[in-house]
């Protein structure tokens, strides 16, 4: 089957959920700046008006819970009615984060996260998918991690829910070959967000006394992926055809060794963050 040539984002609309923040704003700036007219969804309306109020190009913005399978539904709707260009990319990439040890997780915690980084991101997909088969072009582009690629101590929630991501994303690129339409699975490495310092926490999963905020810390003076760097390899894989993109050297690695090494790769990356901290420190 001849493989239909897929048209560059740039002038088409883009659709981003968790676009107050993080890679979510920095798309849509970097979007905006390439003649992108921009649809950004976000729970924090403080920071989706900052988002909104930084971009010279159309802009609609609303407040939404992605977990709110009928809230995507209107959210898409209003994007049809007012996209004043086809539909390029619909970025599902809100996300948010828990770090506990399996024993001592709360269900409260483990739900709340996987309806809004799985769940979220299978409303986004059923809500904009009728719409870009109905025109016939366009990309789905559903955020997944490096934690969709290797399991991690203490994040067993955020594992799950990355991983379901894949699947599912995977899955659904094979149902929509010759559609015009495409999948693509995103796996950033670590990138400089807020995402461990809003995640919930009750107490610290290593037994070290760590408050969040030194947990994020940590986790900040390890990564070297900016947002705005995130959100140029991303589009840039977007526009090139990919469909899975890796994000940072980090992702790279976390690859490669869960190839060639698939069940034992957690004690050669545990010593690689050993390195890393103490070269932060």
């Amino acid at each position: 089957m001849r493989r239909r040539a897929h048209q560059p984002l740039a002038g088409r609309t883009a659709v981003i959920t968790g676009a107050a923040s993080g890679i979510g704003r920095a798309l849509a700036v970097r979007l905006a700046e390439h003649g992108c007219p921009v649809a950004l969804a976000d729970q924090d309306a403080a920071g989706l008006e900052d988002t909104a109020a930084s971009l010279r190009t159309p802009v609609l913005a609303e407040r939404l819970d992605v977990s709110d399978r009928q809230g995507q539904l209107a959210f898409a709707a209003s994007v049809a009615d007012w996209a004043p260009a086809p539909i390029g990319a619909v970025f599902n990439n809100a996300g948010v984060a828990v770090s506990s040890s399996v024993a001592a997780a709360a269900i409260e915690d483990d739900e709340w996260l996987h309806a809004i980084n799985f769940e979220g991101v299978v409303h986004g997909v059923r809500a904009f998918l009728p719409i870009l088969l109905d025109q016939g072009s366009g990309a789905v582009v559903n955020t997944s991690s490096v934690f969709g690629l290797a399991g991690i101590p203490h994040q067993s929630a955020y594992c799950a829910s990355k991983f379901a991501v894949r699947g599912f994303t995977e899955a659904l690129r094979h149902e929509l070959a010759g559609s015009g339409v495409r999948a693509v699975t995103v796996h950033p490495g670590g990138v400089r967000t807020n995402i461990a310092r809003n995640g919930r926490l009750h107490s610290d999963p290593k037994g070290l006394g760590r408050t969040r905020d030194q947990i994020a810390d940590e986790f900040e003076a390890l990564v070297r992926t900016t947002p705005e760097r995130a959100a140029e390899v991303i589009h840039r894989g977007v526009d090139a055809g990919k469909a899975r993109i890796l994000v940072g050297p980090d992702a790279y690695v976390f690859d490669a060794l869960t190839r060639l090494t698939p069940t034992h790769y957690w004690s050669v990356l545990n010593r690689l963050e050993a390195v890393a901290s103490r070269r932060a420190a």
